[in-house]
């Protein structure tokens, strides 16, 4: 059974089990986040139990004042009088001073808080393996990062303060009614009965109200994420109609789950007024009647009545605080499950170090399944000599890219060993390993910044020098110097747009930058025109000698450059050989290149 972010994610009919596992993994998560902060966590509590202190102590001050400082003034003794009046005026400024005190020391510790979990679903997100991220969509990480941690920060800035200071105010407020009338006290206590009820009924509806409302919350933003990713595809198949309904469905949907949970205030807020003014009516009819009988100071009765009366704002706040309270507890849960996702491609615990790497790669028994019920790369065995360069080649689904995945080590076998250089890849240090085999996509993406920043990604401390060699070695450098500002022009901003085809030389100069023994290209030559084919082709011939390279592609001109062509047919390797050979026989890629090469005439 897992709990964690993927699985589960859009769910509410979680067991009492379930439950029970969840909050104990946001408790956890909580904790550690609180741990490295204890000594600020414990002088701001000393300081909000000294400052409700002092605010309680008024209405028992003023009893003082009207039962014993009053009569001794009638007798012109003002000390008494003088007295209560200094000390309520103390305990005010105290309070207030304290107060003002607590509320920069809470609001430091939110915000160290919420920057230690922003950086750790961060880091936690980036380090998880791609099998993660292909299956957890970019909107519900970006719902993470947001409106979640939105909800968090909603409760640290404001919500922890009503409840530290609404729960000792009533705690103490309980206490002080108790020792200036023990009868007043226990009538106060009778009120808490109905009070518990309340409360229970509210937490028990709005924890399921506030999961519904994240959950909804997350769909809206996968889905506006989504829209506008992949607002090419929006346009060309004119989806804007359907989009919108879409949308607009999961909008009423939130609206909805919103509505419950305000109904739910609806009955909490009405519910603290009436059982306030019921418990304030009975204070004034009990106490009011002992005064009548001689049995009740007057003062005393005032101080009931104010103590009463003070006791019940709290509880009020208090509700407002729940609503922060479950709306962060579901944000917190969400948040937990990412967070404790482990990599389904670990570090080694015995990393061992590969300094000087061949690029020799050789798949021992290797059997690959995203699914037990799916296995994409049935069980083989395959060598792959340093410096030679292989094809692969085969219909889509054939299990080209997977075989490509596995070598980069987005992925282990599900049985198997892959090695390099006679390491196994599970076992290899992380840093030699993303040294020594890179990967080139179709997806050639570019981080936001200028093109050289972009090119050196692949090696960040490259001279400017060596930024052109590179661009150069793969054709790029002509069309960069074209741009607005040469090799400082930044990709995202008007004027310094790059098509299709540019941002793929822009990937291929930085994987040539970053000098690996293993370079791996899957369809990484399928946005380029004939031209720019061709001016790659020429530098990949130069830069992938001395290097082992895997090739993936469709167009069989790029087949052209390669030591050796595989085969790939249902997962299966069905042919191994030069293309030479291959073309001058009789089987499927001999095939596949008389096909093409009547497409050309």
């Amino acid at each position: 059974m897992s709990l964690n972010g993927v699985e589960g994610e859009d769910r509410n009919d979680f067991t009492r089990e379930e439950s029970k596992q969840i909050r104990n993994r946001s408790r956890r998560l909580l904790m550690s986040l609180l741990r490295p902060l204890w000594g600020r966590v414990t002088l701001t509590m000393g300081v909000v139990i000294v400052s409700t202190v002092a605010q309680v102590v008024g209405p028992a001050l003023i009893a003082y004042g009207l039962d014993h400082g009053l009569p001794a003034l009638v007798n012109h003794d003002s000390l008494p009088l003088a007295l209560a009046v200094g000390a309520y005026v103390v305990a005010g400024v105290v309070g207030a001073v304290l107060i003002s005190w607590y509320t920069v020391l809470a609001a430091r510790i939110g915000q160290a808080v919420l920057i230690d979990l922003r950086k750790r679903v961060f880091h936690q997100t980036q380090n998880l393996s791609l099998e993660f991220h292909e299956s957890y969509t970019s909107g519900r990480i970006i719902a993470r990062q947001t409106s979640d941690l939105d909800s968090i920060r909603e409760l640290l800035d404001s919500g922890i303060n009503q409840l530290v200071q609404g729960a000792l105010f009533m705690l103490f407020i309980a206490a002080a009614l108790f020792s200036v009338d023990w009868l007043s006290g226990i009538i106060l206590f009778a009120t808490l009965i109905p009070l518990g009820f309340l409360f229970r009924w509210f937490q028990v509806r709005s924890q399921v109200g506030f999961r519904r409302t994240r959950i909804a919350s997350a769909r809206l933003i996968v889905h506006f994420v989504e829209s506008m990713t992949g607002i090419r595809a929006v346009k060309a198949f004119r989806k804007e109609k359907r989009n919108a309904e879409e949308f607009g469905r999961l909008t009423e949907d939130y609206r909805d789950a919103n509505s419950k949970v305000i109904q739910l205030f609806g009955v909490l807020d009405p519910g603290l007024v009436l059982i306030g003014n019921v418990a304030l009516a009975a204070m004034l009819l009990v106490g009011g009647l002992r005064v009548a009988n001689g049995e009740l100071a007057i003062g005393v009765l005032l101080a009931v009545l104010l103590y009463t009366r003070q006791f019940f704002l709290p509880a009020q706040e208090m509700g407002m605080f729940y609503n922060a309270y479950q709306s962060a507890s579901a944000a917190l849960e969400k948040i937990s499950g990412v967070l404790e996702e482990k990599p389904s491609v670990p570090d080694p615990t015995t990393p061992i170090d590969l300094w000087q790497a061949k690029g020799a790669v050789r798949f021992d028994g290797v059997e690959f399944a995203y699914t037990p019920d799916r296995v994409i790369l049935p069980r083989f065995t395959l060598e792959i000599p340093a410096g030679q360069t292989i094809a692969l080649v085969g219909s889509t689904g054939a299990g080209k890219s997977t075989l490509a995945k596995l070598i980069s080590r987005f992925y282990d076998p599900t049985d198997g060993r892959i090695s390099l250089d006679g390491v196994d890849l599970k076992r290899l240090h992380p840093k030699d390993l993303r040294r020594a085999i890179v990967m080139v996509t179709q997806e050639a993406y570019l981080f936001s910044g200028t093109v050289s920043h972009n090119i050196a990604l692949g090696k960040p401390d490259a001279s400017h020098a060596e930024i052109v060699a590179a661009a150069k070695a793969v054709g790029a450098h002509s069309f960069i110097t074209g741009l607005p500002n040469g090799y400082e022009t930044d990709v995202n901003k008007r004027g310094g747009r790059v098509s299709a085809g540019q941002r793929q030389l822009i990937s291929f100069a930085r994987a040539f930058l970053a000098d690996p023994v293993v370079l791996i290209l899957d369809e990484a030559t399928a946005s380029l025109d004939i031209p720019s084919e061709r001016l790659v082709q020429e530098g990949l011939q130069t830069l992938l000698a001395d290097r082992t390279a895997i090739i993936i592609a469709h167009r069989l001109s790029t087949v052209s450059i390669a030591d050796r062509v595989l085969v790939m047919q249902h997962g299966r390797i069905i042919e191994d050989g030069s293309p030479s050979e291959l073309i001058s026989g009789s089987g499927r890629f001999s095939q596949m290149h008389a096909a093409w090469r009547d497409s050309l005439v």
